[in-house]
């Protein structure tokens, strides 16, 4: 059972690294868009989960009609109506809000999540629950400055498609677990590899009515090597790290720990993307910023050091003191 706490926890932090690494995308895409990066991430990360799937000669007692449709489903909700949600809420609100109001994830997951699993009392989350908010205030500090303000379009459009996005990536979450507890004996590969199929199968059936309302830019730039290599090799790259790796890892964790838990690790996302954010733009991060991320940080060890301590030491003086 310890094992499989320090599994989960470091599962979680790389997830979240993964995740982080899509706050990069628009600066390597050049002329794409992100809807052909997405296409070419969700089909290549397809790809490798039929792979999965077909090595693996114990999968196919799985693939039952109820665990196809459920990981469509939770693809749909996780990946493509996630990223649709994401995209609108950048296109409408600006690179800088969006992400903001995302800061709110791991604080609704925390809430709902020790709601329904009654993993710690709610004396032992004040305090780390605190840091987090304090943290994300400090990294999004610019967000409603005028310079943090300049790029937006609607803030009536963008901001109900930033809070649809948080409350679908909230469901995708809760949903994901139950569904991995229904399903004890799934191994995670297989389960990951049918939402990865998933996700690969949805981007594919909303490439045309992408493509006629002009959101992708691979019919106009080309499909060859010559013009979209860099867009391929970036795409599959993501796909093998950001996604695959990340969805796995994600699905590790769920099994292993709460989802209060899971919750203030995926917190780490946002360092993760500060710091990714300050190196592809070569400066040393704010006075303000290096606060925010070092008080998420000690936010996200305090989480952990309480949840351990509940479940493996629950006689512990230090826990009786907080």
């Amino acid at each position: 059972m310890e094992k499989g706490f320090y599994i989960g926890v470091l599962a979680a932090l790389f997830a979240a690294f993964a995740f982080s690494l899509n706050f990069v995308v628009p600066f390597i895409i050049g002329g794409y868009s992100t809807f052909d990066f997405a296409l070419v991430r969700h089909v290549a990360s397809a790809l490798v989960g039929l792979c999965i799937l077909f090595s693996n000669k114990g999968a196919v007692q799985y693939l039952t009609l109820r665990n196809v449709l459920s990981a469509i489903w939770l693809s749909f909700i996780g990946y493509v109506g996630y990223f649709l949600t994401v995209t609108g809420a950048a296109i409408f609100a600006g690179p800088v809000i969006a992400p903001a109001f995302l800061g709110l994830v791991p604080i609704a997951l925390m809430v709902i999540g020790n709601q329904r699993q009654a993993s710690l009392p709610w004396r032992f989350l004040l305090m780390p629950l605190m840091l987090v908010l304090v943290g994300l205030m400090l990294v999004n500090g610019t967000v409603f400055t005028a310079e943090g303000l300049d790029s937006v379009r609607s803030v009536w459009i963008g901001v109900p498609l930033a809070l649809a996005a948080v409350a679908l990536w909230v469901w995708f979450a809760i949903s994901n677990q139950a569904a991995l507890a229904a399903r004890p004996d799934m191994p995670s590969g297989v389960w990951s590899a049918l939402i990865l199929v998933g996700g690969g199968v949805l981007m594919l059936a909303f490439y045309p009515a992408g493509a006629a309302m002009g959101l992708f830019q691979l019919p106009k730039l080309g499909f060859g090597w010559h013009a979209a290599g860099s867009l391929y090799v970036w795409g599959a790259s993501f796909a093998l790290l950001a996604t695959v790796c990340g969805v796995w890892a994600w699905n590790i964790a769920s099994r292993n720990l709460p989802v209060a838990l899971a919750a203030q690790l995926i917190v780490s996302e946002t360092a993760f993307g500060v710091i990714g954010g300050l190196a592809v733009h070569a400066r040393w991060p704010s006075a303000v910023e290096t606060a925010g991320v070092a008080i998420l940080i000690a936010g996200v060890v305090l989480s952990v050091r309480i949840f351990y301590e509940t479940q493996f030491r629950p006689g512990n003086p230090v826990l009786a003191s907080e």
